[in-house]
C-alpha cells in the first residue's frame, strides 16, 4: 500500500466539499454514473474495434447497491476502468484550468459558499462524493491487464493506492454515507435522481436494494430487488417530437455538467448521401477554459452510436470550441483514426452542415438570449470571421460592436441602417480601436465625425479587433474604415480656407519638426479637431504600420512607429504660438502638446520624467 499527498488544490476542494457545499447534494449521483458512461463509451470501442476484446460476453450496465444495514451506497460499471497511475492522476489531482475556474468562483462568492452544481461544471466532480461521505473507496480494474487497485481516501490531505484482487475489468466506488446523507439509501429517492439527471444515458443503470416487508402474521419477509431506473435509450436517437425541453436541458447538464440551462440547441438528423444524427447545446456561460491553449473540447463523436472521442477539437470549427453537443455518424469506419478525422470527406461535410444550423440557431435567439450569448461569445464571433471565410458574412451578421451613437451594442445591419440616408454619406464604416474604451469614446480623432453626425464604431478589444477589422474589408457593400488611417471628413471650412491655415502656421509647423525630431514622422495641420489643441495619428503610408498587429499575433514586441502629429488651426492656443516671440516656450509646448496627445490616446508620453518637468515649468511661469 502507497500513501500519496492530494495536490494542493484538491485538499483545498475537499475542504470545501466537507464544510462548505450543502445546497443539491443529489447531483455527486448524476456526476458517478456520467463518469461510469463514459468509461463504458471507452470500452464498447475497444470491443468493437480491438481483436483482444470482439470475443468478449459483455453488455454493458451500471449498479448501483444500496445497503441499509452499512449504511453504504456504491456504484459498480463494468466500463474501461483504471490501473494504479490512472486512478493517481484522475482522482489525487484536478485539470488546472478545472481547479483554477473553481477557486476564482469561490473567491467571488459572498460567504465562501458555492452551489454545489459547479463542480460538475469546472470537471470536479469525483470529489461531490465527499459532500454525503466520509470515507471513499474506488476499486478498478484495467482492461487487458491483470492486476486491480484500490484508491481510498476520508477526504483529508492523504490517500491510499494498494493492490486487491477484482476479476472483471471496470470500477466500483464504494461510500460510507454520513448521517445526514442517509436519504440516499431510499431506491424511490435514488431513482427519482436517476430518472431526472440520467434517464437518457445510454446504458441501463439497476437499482439494487432489499426489501423488507411483514405478512398477515408477523413475519419478516427479505427480498432482494433489482429495478431498472432509466430508459437506456441515447437521446440523440430519438425524434424531436418524443423529445421534451426539459429532457434536452437535462440530457445536456448530466452530460457536460452545467449549472445553467442551454441558451438554445440544435438537433438535426440528416438522410441521403449521407446519415447522421447531431445535437447542439449552447451554454449559457462560457466554458472556464475557453481561452486557454489547452482547452477541453466539448463535441464527442460516435459512429453508429459507438463512442469514438471527446478529445477531437476539429469536429467544429476552433471559433464555436464553446458549443457541446454530439456527432453521430453512420457512414464513417469504427476504426477510424484521428488522421483519417482530420482529413475525412464525410466528417467535413457533417462539419460544414453542423456550422450553418448552429449559426442559424444563434441568429435566431431572442433579445434576451441574444444580449447574453454576445456577452459571453462576441470575441469568439471576431475570431470566425477572421478564420471562416465560408461564414463569414452570417458572422458578420451576428457580431455586436459599440458605438459612439447608441448605448450599448450595436449590429453591423443596424448601423448602416442610422447611416444610410445622410446626405453625401460616402459608404463607409468607420471604427476605432484601443484598449480602453473610455478613452476611445473621448479620442480627439472623433471629433470631425461628431461634427457632421457621423457614428463610429468603439472597437476596445485592440488584441482582437486590430487583427481582425482590417480584413473583413466590406459589410453589404460599405468598406471598413480607421478613423486613425485616413483623412478626416470635411468639415465647414473649404479647401482654400485649410491652405490658408497651413500657410499661416506654416513657420510654427517647421519650429515643431525641429524640436520634436525623430519622435514625430511629421507635423501637420488639421481641421479633424474641435475641442483639442493637437491629436497624433499613424502614416497610413508607412508599411509598419500595418504590421503591428502581425508582431502581436507572433508574440513579439511592436515596432516603436513615430506618429504624425497634427495641430488644430483653430485652436486659441495654437494661434497664441504662433504670435509669441518666445521661441523657448513654444518649443517646451511642442512637447507638452505631443506627449498629451499621446495620452488622449492612451500611449506613454515619450518621456514621463521630462513631461511632468515641463507641466511644473509652465505651471511656475503661470503662478509668477
Amino acid at each position: 500500500m502507497a500513501k500519496y499527498q492530494y495536490q494542493t488544490e484538491v485538499g483545498q476542494l475537499l475542504k470545501l466539499m466537507t464544510h462548505s457545499l450543502y445546497s443539491n447534494r443529489e447531483i455527486f449521483l448524476r456526476e458517478l454514473i456520467s463518469n461510469a458512461s463514459d468509461a463504458i463509451d471507452k470500452f464498447n470501442y475497444l470491443h468493437i474495434t480491438d481483436e483482444k476484446f470482439k470475443n468478449e460476453e459483455w453488455k454493458p450496465q451500471i449498479n448501483i447497491k444500496l445497503d441499509e444495514e452499512d449504511g453504504s451506497i456504491a456504484i459498480n460499471d463494468n466500463g474501461i476502468g483504471m490501473n494504479e497511475q490512472d486512478l493517481i492522476d484522475n482522482l489525487g489531482t484536478i485539470a488546472k484550468s478545472g481547479t483554477k475556474a473553481f477557486m476564482e468562483q469561490l473567491e467571488k462568492s459572498k460567504d465562501g459558499k458555492v452551489d454545489s452544481n459547479l463542480i460538475g461544471q469546472f470537471g470536479v466532480g469525483f470529489y461531490s462524493v465527499f459532500m454525503v461521505s466520509d470515507s471513499v473507496e474506488v476499486i478498478s480494474k484495467k482492461a487487458g491487464e491483470d492486476k486491480a487497485y484500490k484508491f481510498k481516501s476520508d477526504g483529508t490531505g492523504e490517500f491510499e493506492v494498494s493492490e486487491v484482487i477484482k476479476d472483471e475489468h471496470g470500477t466500483v466506488i464504494y461510500i460510507k454515507l454520513k448521517d445526514d446523507a442517509k436519504e440516499f439509501l431510499d431506491p424511490h429517492r435514488v431513482k427519482d435522481i436517476v430518472k431526472r439527471y440520467s434517464n437518457h444515458i445510454p446504458y441501463e443503470i439497476y437499482i439494487n436494494y432489499t426489501e423488507k416487508t411483514t405478512d398477515e402474521d408477523g413475519n419478516e419477509k427479505v427480498e432482494q430487488k433489482r429495478e431498472l431506473a432509466n430508459e437506456a435509450k441515447a437521446l440523440w436517437t430519438l425524434s424531436k417530437s418524443e423529445i421534451s425541453d426539459e429532457e434536452y436541458k437535462e440530457f445536456y447538464k448530466t452530460n457536460w455538467h452545467d449549472v445553467s440551462d442551454p441558451l438554445t440547441w440544435v438537433h438535426t438528423s440528416a438522410e441521403g448521401s449521407l446519415e447522421y444524427k447531431t445535437l447542439f447545446y449552447i451554454p449559457e456561460l462560457a466554458p472556464a477554459d475557453i481561452f486557454r491553449a489547452d482547452f477541453q473540447p466539448g463535441v464527442k463523436l460516435y459512429i453508429k452510436r459507438v463512442f469514438i472521442t471527446d478529445s477531437e477539437k476539429e469536429l467544429l470549427p476552433i471559433y464555436l470550441r464553446f458549443v457541446r453537443g454530439i456527432i453521430d455518424s453512420e457512414d464513417l469506419p469504427l476504426n477510424v483514426s484521428r488522421e483519417i478525422l482530420q482529413e475525412n470527406r464525410v466528417l467535413a461535410n457533417i462539419k460544414q452542415a453542423s456550422v450553418k444550423k448552429i449559426l442559424s440557431a444563434i441568429k435566431k435567439l431572442d433579445k434576451e438570449k441574444f444580449d447574453k450569448f454576445i456577452e459571453q461569445y462576441n470575441t469568439l464571433i471576431k475570431e470566425g470571421i477572421y478564420t471562416d471565410h465560408l461564414n463569414k458574412e452570417t458572422l458578420l451578421d451576428i457580431v455586436r460592436y459599440k458605438s459612439s451613437a447608441v448605448e450599448g451594442m450595436t449590429s453591423l445591419a443596424d448601423y448602416l441602417e442610422r447611416e444610410k440616408d445622410k446626405e453625401n454619406r460616402a459608404k463607409e464604416i468607420y471604427y476605432i480601436v484601443g484598449d480602453d474604451e473610455n478613452i476611445l469614446r473621448h479620442s480627439p480623432l472623433l471629433e470631425a465625425y461628431k461634427l457632421n453626425d457621423l457614428e463610429v464604431l468603439i472597437m476596445d478589444n485592440k488584441e482582437i479587433d486590430e487583427i481582425v477589422t482590417p480584413m473583413i474589408g466590406e459589410y453589404k457593400e460599405w468598406k471598413f474604415v480607421d478613423v486613425s488611417m485616413v483623412e478626416p471628413p470635411k468639415v465647414k471650412e473649404n479647401e482654400e480656407e485649410l491652405e490658408s491655415l497651413k500657410e499661416e502656421y506654416k513657420s510654427l509647423v517647421e519650429l515643431f519638426k525641429e524640436e520634436l525630431g525623430e519622435s514625430v514622422k511629421d507635423v501637420k495641420v488639421t481641421t479633424r479637431l474641435s475641442e483639442s489643441d493637437s491629436c497624433v495619428v499613424p502614416d497610413s503610408t508607412d508599411p509598419m504600420v500595418s504590421m503591428r498587429a502581425m508582431f502581436r499575433q507572433m508574440g513579439q514586441e511592436e515596432p516603436d512607429i513615430p506618429l504624425i502629429l497634427e495641430l488644430n488651426g483653430k485652436s486659441e492656443l495654437i494661434k497664441k504660438l504662433q504670435t509669441t516671440s518666445d521661441v523657448e516656450l513654444v518649443k517646451e509646448s511642442a512637447w507638452i502638446l505631443l506627449d498629451s496627445a499621446r495620452l488622449a490616446e492612451g500611449l506613454e508620453p515619450t518621456s514621463k520624467i521630462d513631461f511632468s518637468k515641463r507641466v511644473t515649468s509652465l505651471l511656475k511661469k503661470l503662478i509668477k
